[in-house]
């Protein structure tokens, strides 16, 4: 995506980040943010993602660079004249205020009238649908009503931008999956501008317009999330992103868009040439296990017998891991309706699948 300074309502330009006057956590990052986008910065620990975020908010400052936000360089501005709403993993509401009171501080340090915070207070309790409990202590409140509390807080003073750091962390995995989407449809309705910050790879999916991924202080790839998923441009990004097989190997030739990988085995695979250059390069083939058929009849242009190694029941499909290419760490993910003979630990299966569903990566 390209745009100007004028459209990108968050923009970094050339930042650099070292706490020790060394060792950069951030490295040359630049990104920028349409206004009403639903960013998410994905990445492992270490990867650079929270401090960005820390940045954008203002507790930390770059070593180099600047940040816009909506044209105006802000990084010599104060967190509190940034205009800007943060959600945390650990809420960070005051326990000895009600949720109304919470949701009023940041009002009344705004100097608005007692007839306007009202109404603001309840437009937000309204929005993450906790009418009922104004009066409340948070800690009368389960976990996933604090970080409500948390995210009306945010949004009480119409911030111009929100940023969230691991906020559902902390709660069990049907509350985090609720409130995925209870985020998600609270930024649909009001359109505002959010950067959200998770090393959860399937939160980003389900709630980002676009995700950018993190790795070494940079951005190994900023994409929609179908995009991110179906088309990787590295191995780091195809492996974090979801599961995947990967299959080591040397390019042997390149037609156009297409290549054959051979792999260690001595197995000739067909896949895109994604970024591979010349005959010889070192390869991994990137390949997601919804994408294998077993056993089918169809005329696909990779074709391998398999040992059937385990197999493993969850629900909507069966987990097969199988031995193909030298390789017996390879996932097959077969709908649980499947019927094909022969589908037992140690049994020899065919593997087949399209060249343009295999993605020859570089190495690095």
């Amino acid at each position: 995506m390209c745009m100007s300074q004028k459209d990108s309502f968050v923009k970094f330009e050339k930042v650099d980040k070292s706490y020790d006057g060394e060792i950069l956590v951030v490295k040359d990052l630049n990104l920028d943010v349409p206004k009403g986008e639903f960013l998410t910065m994905l990445g492992p620990s270490g990867s650079g993602k929270t401090t960005v975020l820390m940045m954008l908010a203002g507790f930390e400052t770059p070593t180099s660079g600047e940040i816009y936000l909506d044209g105006n360089p802000i990084s010599s501005i104060p967190p509190n004249k940034r205009g800007i709403g943060m959600v945390f993993q650990n809420y960070a509401l005051f326990p000895h205020m009600t949720v109304k009171e919470n949701l009023a501080f940041p009002l009344e340090v705004r100097k608005m009238q007692k007839s306007e915070i009202d109404e603001k207070v309840g437009n937000a309790l309204s929005m993450v649908e906790l009418q009922d409990f104004g009066n409340r202590m948070p800690l009368q409140l389960s976990g996933g009503q604090q970080q409500r509390v948390a995210l009306a807080r945010s949004l009480v003073f119409e911030p111009r931008l929100v940023l969230m750091d691991e906020p559902l962390g902390a709660l069990d995995k049907n509350l985090r999956e609720q409130m995925q989407y209870e985020i998600k449809h609270i930024h649909e309705k009001i359109g505002i501008t959010v950067v959200y910050v998770t090393h959860d790879q399937s939160e980003a999916l389900t709630m980002s317009n676009r995700i950018a991924v993190f790795n070494d202080g940079k951005v190994q790839q900023i994409s929609s999330p179908d995009v991110l998923y179906e088309k990787p441009n590295s191995s780091f990004v195809a492996q974090f992103i979801g599961e995947n097989n990967q299959l080591k190997g040397k390019v042997k030739s390149i037609n156009g868009e297409n290549c054959t990988v051979t792999t260690e085995s001595g197995d000739d695979i067909h896949a895109l040439k994604v970024n591979v250059n010349n005959n010889g390069d070192g390869s991994l083939v990137s390949l997601r296990p919804e994408r294998v058929a077993i056993n089918s009849s169809e005329n696909f242009e990779n074709n391998f017998d398999a040992k059937v190694k385990e197999l493993i029941y969850l629900g909507d499909h069966i987990r097969s891991r199988v031995e193909v290419c030298g390789n017996d760490q390879f996932i097959v993910k077969i709908p649980n309706s499947y019927k094909g003979a022969n589908l037992k630990e140690g049994a020899t299966v065919k593997l087949s699948w399209k060249a343009s569903d295999s993605r020859a990566l570089d190495l690095n």
